[in-house]
């Protein structure tokens, strides 16, 4: 039985002194909190008291809206009848447009013309070189031969080819458009400060307001959806690199200094080399970003796999729909483990002897993909495919009249928490919400944090959306309060029992790599078309981050903390409440903050389905051509997610 030893500091002593001092700043620190909580709590009651005297109360005045739709179908309208003669679309815009073009078709040419078999020998072959050859690159192989197989067997391979071919284009540009920007970041102070808000804005924009402007600019079909998936994918791997380039080992940089590299020598041969990793994992979110983009950009005739989804759900055809969504799910599935091997595999070394690695692997890769090309296959048989719409149609009929309790919980969540939820948001008068806006970005962050919120929120009601965006805004809390409950619990879960995490840790995976489109597939086919589907579908879009993230910061908890607790006769759950949730609070945080920016994204295209409000002005703006009705909404879904943003991400006060 072993005994722990504990120094006690006299008061006397330096130690003593610096003890408490400390004790005694923070014991200031949190009588100042709390004085300025209550101030604050006072300010706000008064506030209230205020405006009810002098504002009252109701919706968000008349008087200060402002239409901006006239002007937008004005300008959309004008873009429509000088496309084709004026400078700036014919010298300009155009060979952006033409470019855009013949890039996604050269690619999909040069797919087609490999044939089946040689596209199945190419995503084969490079995803086990790629993941290095091994044991698990073989399993990454087969990944990618089941993947490709099932595409050919569900009739979708051409619709397969077309997504790739897009795929393809963007992530190339959205790669080097971010590498520059990255090694901007990276290797200036001033240019990463400047671009570090523009990039958090893009990164809380929900997919679908990247859309609009496109449209109007270029109009539907390939150029829209491919340079608004650059611009929509970009940021990741510009984030990355500049972290990675900003990381690099000090050692190394001073041992390239000593032997006498300039500043281009070293970013070649030092800087960009440990940045690999880093970079590689960019690569992997912007790829994960892209075919998310490439899905929905399906809404401005981007054609492939989002296409054959978005049809079916436009009637409700889930068998259809699971058609398409299947092999949208084994492609992300494929990209993903792929690049993430590859990924792992950087500094790890090649085995002693061995020739097939390097250079020479992968020209044996391009050898074989060309042998397979020989065969001069066709498209992928007619005879090998299997049409399973009808089965999966026959078991959502059999699924809605026996699983009746779906059915009765869309109801009584409906009934019970969203109507009222949505109810009271719209009782509240206007200036209360963005006193209480203010008040929330406030008490998580500074004064910016909450001028922004504000203004944001404002925006909103001049916008002339007030009803719909809090429409929006109850479906967004009601699915955060579903998501938190859910990713807390089982966060802690997870923290708790390895072998859970262990367990649950391949399902989070596969739910992390599936786009935003493909959740709404089988919660139609549960729910039906209703704003329920759109809150379960963000839900479960949501809940793999939050899960993660309380998972990591309930582990990065200082044991020694935790030890502490437990001698002092602390009982497992006064631990969890009394040390670990509280010293875990920066990492539940930002759980809070991922699952509100992954909720809304989710909600917003739920208006596919029956969520209605904002998300189903912008789908109605961009079918039926109504520029201005869309160009509103996706404004004010950029508005409120600005709002979200700000009142639960944490950012620094002023010092001291």
């Amino acid at each position: 039985m072993s005994a722990t030893a504990t120094t006690v500091s006299k008061p006397g002593t330096a130690a003593g002194e610096t003890r408490a001092r400390h004790s005694g700043g923070g014991l200031r620190d949190a009588v100042r909190r709390r004085r300025g909580l209550l101030t604050g709590g006072g300010a706000l009651a008064a506030l209230l008291v205020l405006g009810a005297v002098l504002l009252g109360g109701g919706t968000w005045p008349a008087g200060l809206t402002a239409d901006i739709s006239a002007p937008l179908d004005a300008a959309n309208e004008w873009v429509v009848d000088n496309r084709d003669s004026h400078p700036l679309f014919l010298y300009f815009l155009l060979h952006l447009s033409n470019t855009a073009t013949d890039a996604v078709d050269a690619v999909y040419q040069g797919l087609d013309a490999l044939g089946w078999l040689g596209v199945a020998a190419a995503a084969v072959l490079v995803a086990w070189r790629a993941a290095g050859l091994g044991r698990r690159g073989l399993r990454v192989a087969l990944t990618a031969l089941g993947a490709f197989a099932v595409c050919g067997l569900l009739g979708m391979w051409d619709a397969t080819l077309l997504t790739i071919a897009l795929m393809v284009v963007s992530v190339a540009a959205a790669a080097v458009l971010g590498t520059l920007i990255g090694l901007a970041a990276g290797l200036s102070d001033r240019v990463d400060r400047a671009l570090r808000p523009v990039l958090d804005t893009m990164q809380v924009m929900p997919a679908f307001a990247y859309l609009l402007p496109f449209v109007l600019v270029f109009g539907t079909g390939t150029p829209a959806a491919l340079f608004c998936t650059v611009i929509y994918a970009a940021p990741p791997m510009a984030r990355l690199t500049a972290l990675g380039l900003r990381g690099a080992d000090p050692a190394a940089l001073e041992a390239a200094v000593s032997l006498g590299a300039n500043g281009r020598q070293r970013l070649w041969t030092a800087r960009l080399p440990l940045a690999r990793r880093q970079m590689l994992l960019g690569l992997n979110q912007t790829i994960m970003l892209a075919l998310s983009m490439v899905v929905i950009a399906a809404l401005v005739g981007a054609g492939g796999l989002g296409e054959e989804v978005y049809s079916a759900l436009a009637t409700t055809d889930v068998g259809k729909a699971f058609a398409a969504g299947l092999p949208i799910v084994l492609i992300a599935v494929w990209l993903d483990r792929t690049t993430a091997a590859a990924g792992d595999a950087i500094g790890t070394s090649a085995p002693a002897g061995g020739w097939l690695h390097g250079g020479r692997a992968w020209a044996l890769v391009a050898a074989a993909v060309a042998a397979a090309a020989a065969v001069r296959t066709a498209g992928w048989p007619e005879a090998w495919t299997y049409d399973i719409s009808a089965p999966v149609n026959r078991a959502q009929e059999w699924i809605t009249a026996n699983l009746t309790f779906t059915e009765v919980w869309a109801r009584e969540f409906t009934l019970w928490l969203l109507n009222p939820l949505r109810d009271a948001l719209l009782w509240l008068p206007w200036w209360s919400v963005l006193l209480l806006v203010a008040a929330a970005a406030r008490l998580v962050g500074n004064w910016l944090s909450a001028v922004t919120a504000t203004a944001a929120m404002a925006a909103i009601g001049v916008l002339g959306v007030w009803t719909k965006s809090l429409n929006t805004l109850s479906q967004v809390l009601a699915a955060l309060v579903v998501t938190l409950v859910l990713g807390f619990l089982a966060g802690v879960l997870c923290a708790r029992a390895g072998r859970l995490e262990r367990w649950v840790r391949p399902l989070l995976d596969a739910m992390q790599t599936m786009p935003q489109f493909v959740y709404l597939i089988p919660v139609v086919a549960l729910f039906g078309a209703t704003r329920t589907s759109a809150i379960v579908a963000a839900v479960v879009y949501a809940l793999p981050a939050v899960v993660r993230i309380t998972t990591q910061g309930l582990r990065e908890v200082d044991p020694a903390a935790v030890e502490a607790s437990r001698s002092l006769g602390a009982s497992t759950r006064q631990q969890l409440f009394g040390v670990q949730l509280p010293l875990a609070r920066p990492a539940l945080q930002l759980a809070v903050n991922q699952g509100v920016v992954l909720v809304l994204a989710v909600v917003v295209v739920g208006g596919l389905v029956g969520g209605g409000a904002l998300g189903y002005d912008v789908i109605k703006g961009l079918s039926r051509g109504e520029m201005g009705l869309g160009m509103t909404a996706g404004i004010a879904i950029v508005c409120l997610g600005l709002v979200l943003d700000r009142v639960t991400q944490r950012t620094s006060r002023t010092a001291r």
